[in-house]
């Protein structure tokens, strides 16, 4: 029903964000991926967005990116996933680290997020494979070769968020080996 709004942002109160259009102000809930790039107040912003009706409410949630979008409306798809649960998904990870997870079939990426727990992650990665790991992982560049994987992986088990690892894996060579890449990683976050 409204699937972009665009106008002058009045309000930012996490995860929820005023968007004044032309004298009516619309309040979405944005994953927290999208508050972080939204503008200043003031400014002019742009959001494609996913309207939700429900007997006791109406919800109307924004996003950056129509990757995000999308993700958002595969996770809502599932039987015991909602609107709140998708967008901690998305709050948590971004599009191409869910893409990554549920390609390499990894729980554990998953369950890291407040309100998922073991069987949901599974349900999730059982009901997203070939959905999200194959158009939208691809879309967004994020493929990644199995040393680099190891290294994310080795970094995460050390206890680094996903956004962290993935920031150390950036200046790495292509062709680093598991190990060196590790120490290489490790140096880069020790800064």
């Amino acid at each position: 029903m409204i699937g972009r709004l665009t106008g002058t942002l009045a309000e930012k109160n996490p995860p929820q964000v005023l968007v004044d259009c032309h004298g009516v102000g619309y309040e979405v809930d944005v994953p927290m991926s999208t508050f972080y790039n939204l503008p200043g107040l003031g400014e002019k912003v742009s959001l494609l967005t996913h309207f939700v009706v429900r007997e006791d409410a109406q919800i109307l949630f924004g996003f950056g990116s129509a990757g995000e979008r999308e993700a958002f409306r595969q996770l809502i798809k599932i039987s015991g996933v909602g609107p709140r649960t998708a967008l901690a998904v998305l709050s948590g990870m971004s599009v191409g680290d869910i893409a990554q997870a549920v390609t390499q079939q990894e729980a554990s990426r998953l369950v890291k997020i407040p309100g998922i727990g073991k069987k949901t992650a599974e349900r999730l990665l059982l009901e997203l494979k070939g959905k999200i790991g194959a158009d939208i992982g691809v879309a967004a560049g994020h493929v990644v070769d199995d040393a680099q994987g190891d290294i994310l992986q080795a970094l995460v088990a050390l206890g680094y968020s996903d956004k962290e690892a993935q920031a150390a894996l950036k200046p790495l060579p292509k062709d680093v080996g598991v190990s060196e890449g590790i120490k290489l990683a490790l140096k880069a976050l020790a800064r």
